[in-house]
């Protein structure tokens, strides 16, 4: 079996690596001049590459398409994974959440592990390989024709070009192109994890600070539409992290709409209203006789407390000792609700995953073989699957990976 691989991303890598393994003769074909480039940011630099999250909760991390994932977490799942990484001498870590990581916190190993995985089992790599199209015969996948006029004859290919996410990695929305010229339904695409846009003024203040264990909820109309526990930061258009990131996916539909979404931060979420009353009463015993704006340096970060003094409606300059109960009850109804106005989010350019993309019902999820074209195979972000921050849209990727690399040399 001739198998081309378009994409040289996490899902490209291991499908490349896969067929190779099973036998087949595989080309890489990659529009960048190296590969796992998107693969290089993930995580910080750190590549989270899978979560610990055992089956079949795992499926409820994905909540774009999670279903259509049974066959292919089934074949190929974290646990499968993080062995395949070790096997190959790339040592993992569990951090909190279950985040899964390479010890050495590098991404570079985690692409470097895959390439040589792949050229130990025989696959080609051909950079700097622009696909125009691939070509079709009586319904069966013949070649692969590049930009340049070079023609790649093939049994399968391979799709596996990622989104149109971080454009500058070179997931510029190919795929999709690709796929419609063959038949294929590509649902609407938007952001799925995507930072979000705020309209205060001292939103953009706390530039660069990064809270942990704090509790955010999103609510439309007065009602909670969605909520996380754990990390968020501060930038200069809105707020980002991980919890943003999670619950953006849920507010997407209704700032399309223009509708009105406030944040509300509980920067104290492991206290009741009463032990935070208690907590602020015994700091202010502490600084009895300095002034209000210099009584909050135990309970927030330096760069938070003008903006808690500001919003409390207290002068900065107010003696503590002559703060009222009504006062104090305010600064902690602030510190467990503090409300920002989400005014939109970013583009998607600027998102982590894509959302919409290759319809699964057009997939044999089996096999990841096309429904309308035999011979071809989609996997990772192209396909109309996303899932939440955490390691969970990498382990889609590689699984989908995995299944579509083995079925397309035959197995």
């Amino acid at each position: 079996m001739k198998v081309i691989v378009i994409g040289a991303g996490a899902a490209g890598l291991m499908a490349a690596g896969q067929a190779a393994a099973a036998g087949a003769g595989v080309t890489v074909l990659e529009k960048n001049e190296n590969s796992g480039k998107k693969l290089l940011i993930t995580g910080k630099g750190r590549c989270n590459i899978t979560n610990a999250e055992e089956m079949p909760r795992f499926i409820e991390y994905i909540p774009g398409n999670g279903q259509f994932l049974y066959s292919g977490l089934a074949r190929f799942s974290n646990v499968d994974l993080i062995h395949f990484f070790n096997e190959l001498g790339l040592q993992t870590k569990v951090e909190r959440g279950g985040r899964v990581f390479p010890v050495s916190d590098r991404a570079a190993d985690v692409v470097e592990t895959l390439v040589n995985y792949c050229r130990s089992n025989g696959v080609e790599f051909t950079y700097s390989a622009q696909v125009d199209q691939i070509r079709v015969e009586g319904g069966q996948v013949v070649s692969v024709r590049l930009k340049d006029g070079r023609e790649f004859s093939c049994d399968a290919v391979v799709l596996a070009t990622g989104g149109a996410s971080y454009p500058g990695t070179g997931s510029t929305g190919d795929g999709y192109r690709i796929a419609k010229e063959l038949g294929h339904t590509i649902v609407p695409l938007k952001p799925a994890l995507v930072p979000l846009e705020a309209g205060e003024e001292w939103v953009r203040e706390l530039q660069g600070l990064s809270l942990k264990n704090v509790e955010v909820a999103a609510e439309r109309n007065g009602k909670t539409v969605v909520s996380d526990f754990g990390e968020m930061l501060f930038t200069h258009f809105g707020v980002s992290g991980p919890i943003i990131l999670t619950i953006s996916r849920s507010l997407i539909g209704p700032l399309a709409k223009g509708e009105k979404i406030l944040l509300k931060i509980n920067l104290k979420p492991a206290l009741t209203p009463e032990q935070l009353d208690l907590r602020i009463q015994r700091d202010f015993a502490k600084y009895l006789n300095k002034e209000f704006r210099n009584s909050l340096n135990d309970l927030l970060p330096k760069s938070l407390i003008p903006v808690i003094v500001s919003l409390s409606g207290i002068p900065a300059d107010k003696p503590v000792h002559q703060i009222t109960r009504e006062e104090r009850l305010k600064i902690a109804e602030l510190l467990q609700g503090l409300i920002m106005t989400i005014t939109g989010n970013r583009p998607l350019k600027e998102a982590i995953v894509t959302a919409g993309g290759v319809s699964v019902k057009e997939i044999n999820p089996k096999t990841m073989e096309s429904k309308i074209v035999r011979g071809l195979y989609l996997a990772g972000e192209v396909v109309d699957v996303d899932g939440y921050t955490g390691g969970f849209n990498l382990q889609a990727a590689f699984s989908m990976g995995y299944t579509a690399g083995r079925s397309a040399a035959g197995e």
